[in-house]
């Protein structure tokens, strides 16, 4: 018994049949219904979404024995000719493979006999965009003015590239990406037909991965079938195919949530040593953020999500902010797009992931100022109420903040501004923010004498990013100055209320 792919089994009949195509539907078939008949059609739109089907269905209706009709029989010599292919009086003709200008010749010396056995004689030319320059220019004539009994009906995914001048003589039919669900609906059809059980997940990940193609759908699911024994599940759809399990992908961001590299590391070493491709993790890892974003934002819906919300860990659903998701992201689709590029694709993956250990530690700018700003409000009630106040109402000092994000994005600010600047304020000691004075202090002699001739740019930078408006002052140490440093006391108040802030901890620093 000979098989027949899905595709082709499955290839619509009627108009009523195409899926996902109601504006080009119902266009063709008032068109045919009222006698308005076209002498030319540009189909055009995305692979598999039934371009080519459409225009046999036209010339079935043109030269149905009970038409012209927009419900071919489907059962006189005339419709049944034109499903089998082999009718006298529709031409389709490959555009990628007849581009020359001899091939379009022979259809205008074709077009001036009368059809067979038919009311028209329907050319159906597919990817017609491949067709040379000087071929476009034979057909204008013949498609601007034919016999009566001449339709053209030309296919293309790449509509661009087909000459203004052609377009301007064909009725233009946009054709879109078919819903996921309607695909989904078709693939349940086709499994009760064939008798195959399937999982209402599985399928939908069929649907999905189609990207919006009926056709590709149906390709996917005709090797899906094929090793799923009778049941297609998602798991078998994962073993079989190479892709990354949901619960290894929860496993993974459950360690990132926790900031534990070592097991996000072990993690994907034994994703990998599964037979999991590189590329496909990054896609699967992307996917995931995704999702989750989605459901940091208060979408739940399954149709959106491709999963109940529920199948995602508490800890990845609650450990990460909306900003840290973004910048996942953002990681995760750069990646993607270099890493075809890279000379060893591992190492940079096993970097990325490294670097999402650290996930939750990212601060986006604006969360920056908000705890520069809470900070500063802090540190003056603080100050103003605390127990043991000298009262000599002098301005306290404040170490600057700590905080890693704070000083990169300084640092990062500076380096598009001016590197060597950059490059200087990384020797800094110490800086510490005393009143309105920002004091920053130097061993290295040749770190210090520049900031000095460029202090007004750098205090500049610094006030932009936390809001303040304060001097800049540069402090030479010695190296090794055996000046006593006399560590903060950690019950200090306003000591405690910027480790509380910024999440930091007392280090010992130098000062003259």
């Amino acid at each position: 018994m000979n098989f027949e792919v899905t595709a082709t089994k499955k290839r619509p009949q009627s108009f009523d049949d195409l899926a996902g195509q109601d504006f080009v539907v119902s266009t063709l078939k008032s068109s045919v219904q009222a006698g308005r008949i076209a002498h030319a059609y540009l189909f055009s739109g995305p692979r598999g979404v039934g371009k080519t089907s459409a225009a046999r269905i036209l010339a079935k209706s043109l030269n149905c024995q009970n038409g012209p009709t927009e419900t071919p029989c489907n059962v006189c010599s005339n419709c049944l000719e034109i499903s089998r292919g082999n009718s006298l009086d529709v031409i389709e003709i490959d555009g990628a493979s007849n581009t020359s200008v001899n091939d379009v010749r022979e259809i205008k010396d074709e077009v001036l006999f009368a059809p067979n056995s038919s009311r028209y004689k329907v050319y159906i030319i597919d990817e017609v965009h491949m067709l040379s320059n000087s071929a476009f220019n034979a057909l204008l004539k013949t498609i601007e003015e034919p016999p009566p009994y001449i339709v053209f009906v030309f296919a293309t995914t790449e509509i661009h590239k087909v000459p203004a001048t052609i377009r301007s003589r064909c009725q233009q039919f946009n054709f879109r990406l078919v819903n996921v669900e309607v695909i989904k609906e078709r693939l349940e059809m086709v499994t009760g037909e064939i008798g195959v059980k399937a999982d209402e997940d599985a399928l939908f990940w069929i649907a999905k991965e189609a990207t919006g193609s009926l056709r590709d759908a149906y390709t996917l699911f005709d090797q899906v079938v094929s090793f799923s024994g009778g049941h297609i599940t998602l798991e078998k759809i994962r073993e079989k195919l190479g892709l990354v399990g949901l619960d290894d992908l929860n496993e993974l961001a459950e360690a990132m949530a926790a900031g534990n590299a070592t097991r996000v590391l072990e993690k994907s070493d034994e994703i990998l040593m599964n037979g999991v491709a590189v590329e496909q993790l990054i896609m699967d890892l992307a996917e995931f953020f995704r999702i989750i974003l989605f459901i940091n934002s208060g979408i739940h819906r399954e149709t959106i999500l491709g999963y109940a919300a529920d199948r995602f860990s508490t800890a990845v659903r609650e450990g990460f902010s909306r900003s840290q998701l973004e910048h996942a992201l953002r990681l995760i689709l750069e990646l993607y797009r270099n890493v075809r590029y890279s000379l060893n694709q591992r190492f940079e993956l096993e970097l990325l992931l490294s670097r999402l250990s650290d996930l939750k530690g990212y601060l986006n700018s604006r969360e920056i100022l908000d705890q520069i700003h809470t900070l500063r409000g802090e540190l003056v009630s603080g100050s103003m109420g605390s127990e043991g106040s000298d009262g000599m109402g002098g301005k306290a000092s404040e170490a600057v903040p700590q905080n890693d994000a704070f000083r990169e994005q300084v640092m990062e600010t500076m380096r598009k501004k001016k590197l060597t600047l950059s490059a200087a304020l990384e020797k800094a000691v110490s800086w510490v923010l005393e009143g309105d004075v920002l004091r920053l202090s130097f061993s290295d002699s040749f770190s210090e004498n520049l900031l000095r001739r460029e202090s007004a740019e750098v205090i500049q930078v610094f006030n932009e990013i936390s809001g303040l408006q304060a001097r800049l002052e540069i402090v030479h140490i010695q190296e090794n100055s055996d000046t006593d440093y006399e560590e903060p006391r950690e019950e200090d108040d306003q000591v405690a209320l910027v480790q509380k802030v910024f999440r930091g901890e007392i280090v010992r620093g130098e000062s003259r």
